[in-house]
């Protein structure tokens, strides 16, 4: 490394490097003591390398030559905190047979929180709160939904349990296919009403044509 250096934080100095005759060594800045005995440079090649790294952490880092004062490198860190599993469970405003299922995750920040069915997704939100929840009203619950939160590096996923809701006895369908269920159920009923009017207006004509030749019968034998 050519020169001595400094390495600034935003516009708070953290660390230098210092040359005494031929030694070189760097000294740890501590000016709002938030990189305490975490930082190290090499003096080698100048490099910072910072220890037990924080969200707090993010934000922009200059190198500045000592003598001329110049920029020689600017570097933008963001640093994002491990994600957790979002929490399902079932909505406070479900009521009858109407499911709403909740997925929550609390303590994140400029994350995406999602609901997909599949592969497909069903409504999103993104925030920079702590705290969010993203409900999601289901006429029929199967496993293929899941919620999904993420930032730019990572994600975390979390599948729908049917036990959320008890709706139904065996209730494992998607909505399109509860419907299809429902208008097959109605063509039945509609069928099988049919199929018995048929049946009685059969047997009522049926004994019309028999009353009619018996009275034939005894018409003709009167005579």
């Amino acid at each position: 490394m050519k020169g001595e250096i400094y390495w600034m934080f935003g516009e708070i100095l953290i660390a230098e490097t210092q040359n005494e005759g031929k030694f070189a060594r760097y000294r740890e800045e501590r000016a709002d003591g938030r990189f305490t005995d975490r930082l190290k440079i090499n003096l080698q090649t100048g490099s910072l390398t910072i220890n037990n790294i924080r969200i707090t952490d993010s934000g922009s880092y200059q190198v500045i030559n000592k003598d001329s004062k110049t920029k020689l490198k600017i570097f933008n860190i963001t640093v994002y905190a491990r994600l957790p599993v979002p929490v399902i469970s079932r909505d406070s405003s479900s009521s009858g047979s109407n499911c709403v299922v909740s997925c929550s995750v609390m303590n994140v920040s400029h994350v995406s929180l999602s609901w997909y069915k599949g592969k497909s997704l069903l409504s999103s939100i993104s925030v920079s709160d702590l705290n969010i929840r993203l409900s999601l009203p289901l006429e029929c619950l199967d496993d293929s939904y899941s919620c999904v939160v993420n930032n730019s590096i990572t994600n975390q996923t979390q599948h729908l349990n049917t036990d959320v809701c008890h709706m139904c006895s065996d209730c494992k369908c998607t909505f399109t296919e509860a419907v299809i269920r429902l208008v097959l159920s109605a063509l039945v009923g509609v069928t099988v009403v049919a199929v018995l009017v048929y049946d009685i207006r059969s047997r009522r004509d049926e004994q019309k044509i028999r009353s009619d030749i018996e009275l034939n019968t005894l018409d003709s034998a009167g005579c």
